[in-house]
């Protein structure tokens, strides 16, 4: 977010592109990924379906050229005599050949499975023998290393294809392929058997598996969550009935593919909606591309939220003192705004007319700052968010939207539908869905979005799927308008001695919400009171050091600072002040080593694993106890 002033000029001019919205629902037909997708293309054919960026400069590919790239890749993977039912595996970023190859395996009645690329060889090496892959698509150097360090584990593996070749020129191995050769491959089968393709995609059926997602493994190896065509294609029908969408909208494509809320969003969405996509160069660069591309949709998990709060936040630091001035009289302006709309009241006159000088004065640089200018559909999903980070949002014009679901409903459960917002809760179930609270407080979800099972665990998906209702693992409640209100993971609810139940979410958001804290893990189970692992906000930890002089050479002595200690401290009290005498938090320590999702302690959506976390830490909850 650099180079820009929150009240200076902007990269963007006041551009509007006026879009129309989807007048019907999408056809019910369509009950295939690849129908859905030659839909698609005879539709739209020589318009703009997705860009990547190529030496700065963003490159058109239009679905005429996807569907191509499809075709080509698909009869490569029939010279390798991939057939319906197999397995493919891919490894790689976000960019047009996932895309390519996800659509081509499905359209053979494949079944595509996407690993993370910060997965290690082990994880690799376990979900391609448990898929039984025998192709492997791969990005580039780095995670074909990963394969080859474990080649002689994985006897089924009989070509790995590497997307990009930088620094494999001269390597010679039977075992790997360049994209562009396998491309080649593809093009020869096709001059033989031009009409084979089309020939195949139609015999797909809806309840073949199209994808399998590998969920994390907290207490054994990854469980693989089969999705059927049936799965896929009505839930983004559902969400379509949840809310407008418009044809030609921008999305950027910019969170792991293989998690099921980032390939609805990108790959399935596109299809559904009409969309543009645009790839991130990676997770560095996303601040720049949202500046650049200004999309109309956009999905982040809560810690991506969080992170534009507190750069926001920190950037409001380095404003002059009638900046700051003007900036919390807009936030005032924009509370009373955004709370008399998601009330459904009128706006008195005067109001308007304030609101109206609050968005010219800060709001409309505020949405160029961030790159949201053109968003009118924003989504927070793949974990809870704090309420007070939405309010925020919702003053200064950004509408968010909480969206509820898992691996194993496709991703949806519920979602804030059209005009009905309430903060606090994650909406209405979506259309045609079934959802209850069990005796114990479970949800339980029944719909066509429920997955097929996990892949060879019979016994683990009969304990999931009972009489047809899915079993979420989350406790709920409904409230009196019928919205969805999540109060916590059924395996998560802390027991403390006395016998008291606390549910970590809440408090752990609330913590969250300080602009000094990234991120807590609540502790107490069986214990006499409640402590807390805090990992801190760097940046505006670092902001808060130098203009309070603070010595400090690396994050670690940041951590072990005092003066950052009692700050933390400080953050922590004014939570303590909102919660009852049992909730509140006794001790906490500073987790000092800086986390990504490169590490077994967090998601790939950038959530901390509580299981992981506690072992890890486990000397610093003893000190507390």
């Amino acid at each position: 977010m650099d180079h820009l002033g929150l009240f200076g000029a902007s990269l963007f001019s006041d551009c509007k592109v006026s879009f129309m919205p989807n007048q019907s629902s999408p056809d019910p037909s369509l009950d295939t990924v690849p129908k859905l997708f030659q839909a698609q293309v005879r539709r739209f054919q020589n318009q703009v379906a997705m860009r990547e960026k190529v030496l700065g400069l963003w490159k058109e590919i239009s679905w005429n050229e996807y569907r191509e790239n499809v075709r080509m890749v698909a009869m490569g993977l029939l010279a390798f005599g991939v057939g319906k039912g197999q397995c493919v595996s891919i490894i790689s970023g976000n960019n047009k050949e996932w895309l390519y190859c996800d659509i081509a395996i499905q359209s053979l009645g494949g079944i595509t499975v996407g690993i993370y690329t910060t997965n290690s060889s082990e994880e690799i090496t376990y979900i391609l023998n448990h898929s039984e892959s025998r192709i492997f698509f791969v990005e580039d150097e780095e995670q074909l290393d990963k394969v080859l360090l474990a080649r002689a584990e994985i006897p089924l593996l009989e070509k790995v294809i590497v997307y990009d070749m930088e620094g494999l020129r001269n390597l010679k191995d039977p075992l790997v392929m360049s994209f562009e050769d396998f491309m080649a491959l593809g093009q020869k089968a096709f001059q033989k058997e031009p009409d084979r393709f089309d020939q195949l995609w139609p015999r797909v059926k809806p309840e073949d598996t199209a994808l399998i997602v590998y969920t994390s493994g907290t207490t054994g190896p990854p469980k693989g969550a089969m999705l059927s065509h049936q799965n896929v294609t009505w839930t983004n029908r559902a969400l379509v009935k949840s809310n407008t969408t418009y044809e030609g909208d921008e999305i950027l494509s910019y969170l792991p593919l293989c998690h099921v809320a980032e390939r609805n969003s990108t790959t399935f969405a596109a299809l559904t909606n009409g969309y543009i996509i645009n790839f991130a160069e990676n997770m560095e660069t996303v601040p720049e591309d949202l500046r650049e591309i200004s999309p109309h949709s956009f999905f982040a998990v809560p810690r991506i939220w969080e992170k534009f709060y507190s750069q926001i936040l920190l950037r409001m630091q380095e404003c002059t003192w009638l900046e700051k001035k003007v900036f919390a009289w807009a936030i005032v302006v924009g509370q009373k705004a955004s709370g008399l709309k998601l009330d459904h009241q009128p706006w008195p006159v005067a109001l308007k007319i304030k609101y109206a000088l609050a968005h010219f004065l800060v709001f409309r640089n505020l949405k160029r700052l961030l790159g949201l200018e053109r968003a009118r559909y924003m989504i927070s999903g793949g974990a809870p968010i704090s309420p007070d980070i939405l309010k925020f949002f919702h003053a200064v014009g950004l509408s968010i939207r909480e969206v509820y679901g898992q691996t194993e409903d496709t991703g949806p459960t519920s979602i804030h539908q059209g005009e009905d917002i309430k903060l606090g809760t994650v909406g209405k179930p979506i259309p045609e869905t079934e959802v209850r609270i069990a005796e114990d407080g479970e949800i339980l979800v029944r719909g066509s979005h429920v997955f097929q099972g996990y892949l060879k665990a019979p016994d683990l998906t009969n304990e999931t799927i009972i009489d047809g209702w899915l079993h979420s693992g989350d406790i709920g409640r409904f409230d009196e308008e019928g919205n969805l209100v999540i109060t916590g993971r059924k395996k998560d609810i802390i027991i403390t001695s006395g016998g008291k139940n606390v549910t970590p979410q809440f408090i752990e958001n609330k913590l969250k919400f300080s602009h000094y804290i990234n991120d807590a893990v609540l502790i107490g189970d069986g214990r006499k009171y409640l402590t807390a692992l805090i990992m801190i906000d760097k940046e505006n930890v670092t902001q808060y050091s130098q203009d309070n002089r603070i010595p400090f050479t690396t994050y670690k002595s940041l951590c072990h600072n005092d003066d950052i200690k009692d700050l933390i401290q400080k953050e922590v009290n004014k939570v303590n002040k909102t919660l009852a005498q049992v909730e509140t938090i006794k001790q906490f320590r500073l987790i000092d080593i800086e986390m990504t999702s490169d590490d077994p302690e967090m998601t790939a959506t950038m959530k901390l694993k509580r299981k992981y976390v506690n072992e890890r830490f486990k000397d610093l909850i003893r000190e507390m106890y």
